[in-house]
């Protein structure tokens, strides 16, 4: 990039339509009504998915974003009584698009995402530790061959340090007269809140060379973002600094998981009425610590924590400092010793041994709002508690479809003797009827109880509203995404009933084909949604009715009072 204006981005291609490309492309567009965003992936069924009604992730509020961005909106006229005249809503055209066009993306660009999987290398030098970067090695052949020159190429997978260099010789290799630039842009997402994490971010990051070129082309990525996130936000680093800070955010993420949990390992063996609870609460009031990630539970899960602290632990090594790379893999000795406890902690209640008994399992998902499955804490307890043999294990998850958990967990290596006893429910009911216990391994608002008052600990997140208030003026119909959601907001507080689309915006869903699986009943969406009726719980499990709290989410007190045995994460005194 030479001298002169800066140049606005008019049209960005996202690589990879996953759990990083697909929210993250969609949430951009929303900002950006002005701006072609394309996401382009050769799994066609994920393609067809993301063009549906039925999207491949689900999160809180995302079919909204990518509807508006997707579909378009339609003319309309809000009139509020808190506004002095109607306020019309001219319709929006769509400018996002899902297809498997690759080549023809990539090469009407001026900004290419590169958004593809990087799990943890399983052959080879570095298995079991490094990242494989294949995908995106791939991926960045691809983009070499046909980006137009001057193209901005941006890594948004989390990777090693120093891939942003393999891309940049990987281009040179294809074009060495073109110049391109590269920017690290790691995302900062968590599943289950990540519309609201993209929406409000505490920060974008964004990593590029510290030459003239580099540095303005941080700035047209800048810009795009600018559209709704506040400058002071965006921070601008090196891209070494910034492909590290993805992976020792992450880490120091979990490091403070695995510290509370030790801490709760703790409380159980003092005893003498130490909770867990207490001390989370007593530490979180120190302003140098904060409350955030000091719920204590069954240990972390998910495709993110674990991958990421391998990766810096091998990177760690390689550089010979193998104090450093201990340091970070005590954080996953910790969380790996928090779910055997637990599933000891199972056999034990149960007079150490579970034949003849059914167990249930409440929760699969790695945590509440997603349908993300991968590294489940659920899969690892299943797979210690089927090696006792029980009559049964029955699962159920109000996020996942029955479908995706019983695929999930074919691949954790059970006998076939083994996978004949895991059933996966619909509902809670056939989940816990004839059981001897329940284990709560995902903290879905759901399993509190309808009937119980507030759960004995933190569980689920609840987002805060936010907002500057509506401050557009009422004649002005080229109005931000961010005031018409205000505008929303200002829409629900005249009317009581709750509505996804309360202004009359959005176009209807497309149609599903004849036939289609995801309205079957393998679909997310027939799941059970309703609370657990605790009372009617007590009736439907045998003795000795075994709550096996692993997300402190239940009331243990009003659950002993039902006739239940409960025992929790970090709680002193074992309840009988």
């Amino acid at each position: 990039m030479g001298d002169g204006p800066i140049p606005a981005a008019k049209n960005i291609c996202f690589v990879g339509a996953g759990f990083v490309g697909g929210p993250t492309a969609a949430v951009i567009a929303y900002h950006n009504p002005q701006m072609a965003v394309n996401v382009v992936d050769l799994n066609e069924q994920r393609v067809a998915a993301w063009n549906s009604a039925h999207l491949p992730i689900h999160e809180d509020g995302l079919l909204k974003v990518v509807r508006i961005a997707r579909d378009g909106t339609l003319d309309t006229t809000v009139a509020l009584s808190g506004i002095g005249q109607p306020v019309q809503l001219k319709a929006r055209q769509p400018n996002l698009v899902f297809s498997s066009n690759v080549v023809e993306a990539i090469s009407e660009a001026d900004v290419i995402f590169i958004c593809v999987n990087t799990p943890t290398k399983m052959q080879g030098v570095g298995a079991g530790s490094m990242a494989d970067v294949s995908a995106v090695e791939s991926a960045t052949r691809t983009v070499a061959q046909h980006a137009r020159a001057g193209a901005i190429v941006v890594e948004k997978s989390t990777v090693p340090c120093g891939t942003a260099r393999m891309i940049q010789d990987i281009l040179r290799h294809y074009r060495p007269d073109t110049g391109f630039e590269v920017l690290s842009n790691p995302e900062f997402l968590a599943e289950g809140t990540a519309v609201e994490n993209l929406m409000h971010p505490d920060r974008i990051l964004i990593g590029s060379a510290q030459s003239l070129a580099g540095l303005r082309a941080a700035t047209v990525l800048k810009n795009v973002y600018a559209a709704w996130v506040p400058s002071a936000r965006i921070v601008t680093v090196n891209t070494f600094s910034s492909e590290l800070a993805k992976l020792v955010a992450n880490t120091m993420l979990a490091q403070r998981i695995s510290s509370i949990n030790a801490v709760s390992a703790m409380c159980e063996e003092i005893g003498l009425g130490a909770d867990v609870d207490d001390v989370s609460l007593a530490i979180g009031k120190d302003l140098r610590l904060g409350s955030k990630f000091l719920q204590a539970g069954v240990g972390f899960g998910g495709s993110c924590f674990e991958k990421d602290i391998l990766n810096l632990a091998y990177i760690a090594r390689e550089m010979h400092l193998d104090v450093v790379a201990d340091y970070w893999l005590s954080i996953l000795k910790i969380n790996e010793d928090q779910r055997q406890r637990f599933a000891r902690n199972v056999v034990h209640g149960l007079n150490g041994s579970l034949r003849g008994k059914k167990i249930g399992v409440l929760g699969f998902a790695f945590k509440d709002g997603t349908n993300d499955t991968r590294n489940s804490i659920a899969v690892h307890i299943i797979k210690d508690l089927a090696s006792e043999m029980p009559r049964e294990i029955a699962v159920f998850d109000p996020g996942c479809a029955p479908a995706e958990v019983l695929e999930e967990v074919e691949k954790i290596g059970l006998s076939a003797e083994q996978m004949a006893r895991i059933r996966i429910c619909s509902g809670w009911r056939d989940c816990m009827q004839d059981a001897s216990a329940v284990c709560i391994l995902t903290q879905w608002k759901q399993f509190r109880g309808r009937r119980l008052g507030n759960p004995a600990g933190p569980a689920g997140k609840v987002s805060k509203p936010r907002g500057r208030g509506f401050a557009a003026r009422p004649q002005d119909a080229c109005l931000s995404e961010m005031s018409i959601i205000d505008l929303e907001k200002l829409s629900r507080q005249e009317v009581s009933a709750p509505s996804d689309d309360p202004l009359g915006r959005l176009k209807p869903l497309p149609p599903c084909q004849d036939g289609c699986s995801q309205c079957g009943n393998g679909h997310r969406g027939v799941q059970s949604q309703d609370a657990v009726d605790w009372v009617e719980v007590a009736g439907m499990m045998q003795e000795p009715r075994w709550v096996f709290d692993g997300r402190n989410v239940v009331n243990h007190v009003e659950l002993q009072g039902l006739g239940f045995r409960v025992r929790g994460i970090g709680k002193g005194v074992q309840s009988r």
